[in-house]
């Protein structure tokens, strides 16, 4: 009880968190580190670190309520590692343009997929055969379509769904590391 106790005060004593805010005073960045895992969210997070260009004339998407849906998050615990970058915007153009804009930038990163959901769906975990190979999740139906393309453990993904006369879309990178690999 007493190596238990011991342990536990040295985790709590070896932990360190660092919050930054922004100029409005709300929490942008937070560094958690400790001695088992290290974790990094910016809620500052730019298209740029997806990979993938704005759509001409696209707008960040407002926050609704507290709810900032723009991200980049890097977690790394044991030699393991996920990095996720996300970024949400709206356009007054139909889905179908952005979606014929993004599989042309897509096409840098391999094949492109395109599929059909109620959300999104994107997926870091690899199959029973190991396989790194993109799939439609789900049954691939709704009004979202959400474009893919690389492997799974790096992954672009673009989810476009209609909204109005308009669209809204996201950004989005994953990437997955394991012991021997680098992000």
């Amino acid at each position: 009880m007493v190596v238990l106790l011991g342990l536990m005060a040295f985790v709590i004593s070896s932990c360190s968190v660092n919050v930054k805010k922004d100029s409005q005073g709300e929490d942008k960045n937070v560094d958690i580190k400790t001695p088992f895992a290290d974790i990094h969210v910016d809620q500052g997070a730019d298209a740029r670190d997806t990979g993938l260009p704005v759509y001409a004339g696209a707008r960040v998407k407002p926050k609704s309520g507290n709810e900032d849906k723009n991200a980049n998050v890097n977690i790394s615990a044991f030699g393991y590692g996920v990095r996720v970058v996300a970024v949400e915007y709206e356009s007054d153009d139909p889905p179908g343009k952005l979606v014929a804009f993004y599989q042309n930038q897509l096409k840098r990163y391999g094949s492109v997929l395109e599929c059909r959901t109620s959300g999104s769906s994107y997926s870091a975990e690899h199959d029973s055969s190991g396989s790194q190979e993109l799939k439609c999740e789900g049954n691939n139906t709704g009004n979202t379509i959400e474009l893919k393309a690389g492997v799974k453990s790096n992954q672009h993904i673009v989810s476009v769904e209609p909204s109005g006369k308009g669209s809204n879309f996201a950004l989005v990178y994953v990437h997955t590391r394991g012991k021997d690999d680098t992000i």
